[in-house]
């Protein structure tokens, strides 16, 4: 096949949108090279799910099966060891630490794009292409990531954390579509298998979603460790036993066993004192964040420019909230509008103005559900 656009490097997944990227490149006349990465062994997480997802051995022969079809090379890489080495270790820090981690941003930011680009140079690949939802475009010397076109499926926010350097080479050919014409262009092609395939939501390395469970056979005697501490109200009263810090995150609602009266929350967390404190929903509201380890997207910094307004997202599925933006230095303070609820330190912050991502970064403080010192604590009777 003659090719007039370049060679791109094809992350696979083995599902539909990642497959549908690789076809729909095939025939706008690239030269494509499919890559299926191996994360995560289901064989050593211990789960009760059967391996399904990503790194599953049906997923990555499905993968291998597009690109037999078509007529383009496929590999597998393994990078269980890079992956384990920084996304497993920084989940379990985290939840240790008592924050909530976001695995799959991390992932994106430091293993897949970073394997990707270094097997695309190897391979002579000029660009490298997911099936993300989202768009990138060059503008005023800057790569600008952007929304994509379907707000149901937008997967912008898991991207802010990619560099410049690696979206100068980086395709998002689904961006600009909606996800019932992937679906449109699957049947048409007679891919009917990946159409009636499930999707997986869950986090890749806990295919059964029971992050408890991971942790304790992650963290041997973690769970003898840290059972037995305190529930407590802002004011220092104890209204019960919990089974351990890491095992709750802010928000939380369901789960918790104990009766207030009222639905109560979990609106902080202590790990120096395995505490974990519970409130309202309004204990939850927040004003005002402090976010780190930036990532600048269509600006280089926010530095000097004053308060300048965005839509800020505080987790995946939130919906945005108006906001201010303040940058000093290597943190940005984020002042909202209108109180939000469940600030999550651990959790991406990322901003936005319109549809283009500004920048994010992670999100260490909030002003919400401040630990009460151990000795005021009154036990409840």
């Amino acid at each position: 096949m003659n090719t007039t656009k370049g060679r791109v490097l094809v992350a696979m997944s083995g599902g539909i949108d990642s497959s549908v990227a690789a076809v729909m490149l095939h025939e706008q006349g690239y030269e494509v090279v499919g890559m299926t990465m191996k994360t995560w062994d289901y064989a050593s997480a211990g789960g009760s799910k059967k391996e399904t997802g990503c790194c599953s051995l049906d997923s990555i022969n499905d993968a291998r099966q597009i690109a037999v079809e078509l007529g383009f090379p496929h590999y597998i890489i393994d990078i269980r060891d890079e992956f384990g080495d920084f996304v497993i270790s920084n989940f379990t820090e985290e939840y240790l630490a008592g924050r909530t981690p976001n695995p799959c941003v991390l992932c994106n930011t430091h293993i897949k794009w970073d394997a990707l680009l270094r097997r695309a140079d190897q391979l002579g690949c000029e660009f490298i292409a997911t099936g993300h939802y989202a768009q990138v475009r060059h503008e005023n010397g800057r790569y600008v990531i952007s929304k994509g076109l379907d707000d149901n499926k937008d997967q912008s926010y898991a991207l802010w954390g990619v560099t410049q350097e690696s979206l100068a080479r980086t395709l998002f050919p689904l961006g600009q579509l909606r996800k019932t014409a992937i679906y449109d262009f699957a049947r048409e092609r007679g891919f009917t298998e990946l159409v009636n395939k499930p999707e997986s939501y869950e986090i890749c390395f806990i295919p059964d979603n029971d992050y408890r469970g991971f942790l304790r056979r992650r963290v041997p005697g973690l769970e003898e460790r840290v059972a037995g501490g305190e529930f407590v109200l802002r004011d220092g009263t104890v209204v019960g036993k919990h089974e351990g810090y890491p095992f709750y995150t802010i928000g939380q609602r369901k789960g918790l066993g104990v009766a207030l009266g009222f639905p109560a929350y979990v609106t902080a967390i202590d790990p120096e004192t395995n505490r974990v404190v519970l409130g309202n929903f309004d204990d939850l509201a927040s004003t005002r964040t402090v976010v780190g380890k930036l990532n600048m997207g269509k600006y280089a910094s926010l530095e000097g420019r004053g308060l300048v307004p965005s839509t800020t997202k505080i987790r995946y599925n939130h919906d945005g909230s108006p906001a201010f933006l303040e940058q000093k230095g290597d943190k940005i303070f984020v002042y909202f509008e209108e109180a939000v609820h469940a600030v999550t330190p651990g959790q991406a912050a990322v901003f936005y103005d319109g549809q283009d991502v500004l920048g994010g970064g992670w999100i260490e403080r909030h002003t919400i559900g401040e630990i009460p010192e151990p000795s005021v604590a009154v036990v409840a009777g």
